[in-house]
């Protein structure tokens, strides 16, 4: 069914192409128009050519259309995907990852969470705010999916400002439940019901059933995931190895594994020291690994994997590098099986969306979007009441929540005052003094996109 799908970022490699295979592997959105848009004219003009010669040599029934020109690509648009970053992502994390260190605070990775998390999410948000309201304004109607971090705080904030916007964050993370369920429990994913829930890279797995018998599965889980863990490669192995042998990128997931495991050295638990001590203390399987679910918690520094992290950072940076310009016609991203059940009113149940929490998770304030099952249908996304939090795993959310409630006041208000406060709260941090003197530190160091802080 044809549909206007834009994808806003397009000029990126990895989103840009990865996406293009994802729609047009769509029987269900066949003669849909894909309209690419970036600021960088360049990157964006390389993955048009790429995706006109793709359309054109496979003979496939989608229209591609590219524009520097956001108003022009979001006119009539049915669906929007948005994933961007600014400025230079690497130099700009290392200065959110290290910087705050000079001033005593511990924090893990710097990305989502910690008071890196906080000066990211003040340098996207203004952006998508900006998409937002041009697509408020030019296709109200649209449906709108974010892949950008850091997720939480971009959402809490566009459905504070845009409270009737159609706006839903998309994380892949929920994808290792598949990877690494089936082999825990030695049975097909299809035959496990499983609910996860939480904030997004803090969430845990909540319940977990066998479909063929409908008994427990989570005892299961608690039981063999520590056997599975400790021979399950993780990053610092897979970097060792990539560094070996480069074509190890790109190969197919399996064809990867079996080479990983053919080789003698792994560590056992690998970026997942923190994940373990969730798993053994919290009796709670985490859908993500220490350099993520350990950017919200106090005490994760103590435990988390330090070497396991850079070099999951060090792979990402290599993965990003030498992605190959080419479209492969594959599902890699869940957003295009979201939009299929709206185009087609095929309602199922998507394992975990970011939107506005609204009594989704009682234990959590209302203000906080949350990550949780979500039921798609034709008339849209529709999250699912989560089952009843753990107290012990509540209490670790709601520890980061005030962070986000800040944050988000700290863009619409733009105040430097609200970013302190922001600091001040934040579960990471253990020391007053010189937050006054980091903000105004990274604010002047990153005045570009800053600098609208008063």
């Amino acid at each position: 069914m044809a549909q206007r799908i834009v994808l806003i970022g397009a000029g990126s490699a990895q989103f840009g192409y990865g996406m293009l295979g994802d729609i047009m592997q769509s029987e269900a959105l066949s003669d849909s128009t894909i309209v690419l848009h970036d600021i960088n004219a360049d990157a964006l003009d390389k993955v048009a050519e790429t995706a006109h010669g793709f359309v054109e040599s496979k003979k496939l029934p989608f229209s591609i259309e590219s524009t520097v020109d956001r108003s022009a690509a979001l006119k009539g648009a049915d669906f929007v995907v948005i994933s961007i970053e600014v400025g230079d992502r690497f130099v700009l994390w290392e200065q959110d990852r290290t910087v705050p260190r000079q001033y005593g605070i511990t924090q893990i990775y710097g990305e989502n969470g910690g008071p890196g998390g906080v000066f990211h999410s003040l340098r996207i948000i203004p952006p998508i705010l900006d998409i937002c309201g041009d697509v408020q304004a030019i296709c109200p109607d649209a449906v709108v999916f974010c892949y950008s971090n850091p997720m939480t705080a971009i959402c809490t904030t566009v459905t504070r400002k845009y409270p009737r916007l159609k706006f839903y964050g998309m994380c892949h993370e929920i994808s290792s439940l598949k990877r690494y369920l089936p082999e825990i429990l030695d049975t097909d994913y299809d035959n496990l019901d499983v609910t996860a829930a939480g904030l997004n890279h803090f969430s845990v797995v909540l319940e977990a059933k066998y479909r063929d018998s409908g008994c427990d599965a989570y005892p299961d889980i608690l039981a063999k995931a520590p056997a599975f863990f400790e021979r399950e490669p993780g990053y610092s192995d897979i970097w060792r190895r990539l560094q070996e042998n480069p074509d190890l990128l790109f190969l197919e997931g399996s064809e990867q594994r079996a080479l990983l495991d053919a080789q003698p050295g792994a560590k056992p638990w690998a970026d997942r020291t923190l994940f373990r001590f969730i798993l053994e203390q919290f009796g709670l399987l985490p859908v993500t690994c220490d350099s993520h679910f350990g950017e919200y918690i106090a005490w994760a520094h103590e435990l988390a994997d330090h070497a396991g992290i850079l070099d999951f950072l060090a792979f990402y940076r290599h993965m990003l590098a030498h992605t190959r310009p080419e479209i492969e016609l594959a599902l890699h991203e869940r957003v295009v099986p979201v939009i299929e059940g709206i185009v087609t009113g095929t309602a199922y149940r998507e394992e975990a969306v970011n939107v506005p929490n609204d009594g989704v998770i009682p234990e959590l304030p209302d203000f906080v979007a949350v990550e949780a099952p979500c039921r798609v249908d034709s008339t849209g996304v529709h999250a699912e009441k989560a089952p009843a939090l753990p107290p012990g795993y509540a209490a670790l959310l709601r520890g980061y929540c005030g962070v986000y409630d800040l944050t988000a006041e700290a863009v619409l208000q733009k105040s430097r005052r609200l970013v302190r406060q922001a600091i001040l709260v934040n579960p990471v941090v253990h020391t007053v003094r010189g937050v006054s003197e980091l903000v105004d530190h990274m604010i002047e160091l990153q005045s570009d996109w800053l600098g609208y802080l008063e």
